[in-house]
């Protein structure tokens, strides 16, 4: 993971937007498409992985997307490098194919794609479908489980998500979360209590916040999807964010927080979550 200063998000300045298809063709058509939701962002034509590995190594991508078969492996395959280039944990990538719909179905996708578009629907629902990428709009009603033990970042950081449109129930502790999801564990109509779970790495008591992503990815037997988790932390040693995201955690923020990056993150997520 990159420090905070190299993470940046999709409605930056001037986005570096990658672009992956075997056709030159198609490249250029989704190339148009992006540059009228994104007049100012770099595009980057990629044919194969190969070429969008080296593209990655020269730096941060805000978005991507990709075919879902390369000349030399898969979308999926793609996705995974993004994943592993550093700090391109949370960026959006996207599977633009005309079988993503048959591909969904069979379950074939991995979490680490965040969404797919079918060709089918044409050039004008694609742009429409980008644009609730470069400007994601709240959604109204989410429900973060929040555990934070300073009660003064608590404060601050439930009204920067509240401003959003999100339901914030904050916990000081990672046993008073457990205590709340617990209480929906099992339920009939799948509710779980929340839409995604927002906690500080370091707490007070017993249970730290890697306990508490431990508990719901193992005892509760929570998916990424079913119920995401974004983790806080001012540690920045690579080596503990790595093992975070390997434990289960959708992402990380690294404090002190950026009111954007943070919202940006949660709404990718709950998305994601969306898709089932």
């Amino acid at each position: 993971m990159a420090d905070k200063h190299d993470l940046r998000h999709v409605v930056s300045d001037a986005p570096r937007v990658m672009v992956a298809d075997g056709s030159k063709l198609v490249r250029k058509l989704i190339g148009d498409t992006l540059k009228k939701e994104l007049p100012d962002a770099e595009i980057i034509g990629c044919g194969d992985i190969a070429e969008a590995r080296l593209a990655l190594a020269e730096g941060a991508v805000d978005l991507v997307t990709t075919a879902l078969v390369l000349p030399d492996g898969d979308g999926l395959t793609l996705a995974r490098s993004v994943r592993e280039a550093a700090g391109q944990s949370y960026v959006p990538v996207i599977v633009i194919s005309g079988s993503a719909q048959e591909a969904l179905e069979a379950r074939a996708f991995s979490e680490d794609i965040t969404d797919y578009f079918d060709k089918s629907l044409g050039q004008a629902a694609l742009a429409a479908f980008i644009r609730g990428y470069v400007h994601p709009a709240p959604i109204e009603g989410a429900r973060v489980l929040y555990v934070e033990d300073s009660k003064v970042v608590a404060v601050a950081t439930k009204r920067m998500l509240e401003r959003h449109g999100m339901q914030v129930q904050h916990f000081l502790t990672a046993e008073d979360g457990l205590e709340h999801l617990h209480k929906f564990f099992g339920r009939d109509d799948g509710d779980v209590g929340a839409d995604l779970v927002l906690s500080d790495v370091y707490l007070k008591g017993a249970l730290s916040g890697q306990d508490l992503l431990n508990q719901l990815r193992g005892v509760f037997g929570y998916g990424k999807r079913r119920l995401p988790m974004v983790m806080m932390t001012g540690d920045d040693n690579r080596d503990n964010q790595a093992r975070l995201l390997r434990e289960g955690a959708n992402d990380l923020v690294l404090k002190p927080i950026e009111e954007r990056l943070l919202v940006t993150k949660i709404l990718f997520q709950l998305r994601l979550s969306k898709m089932g």
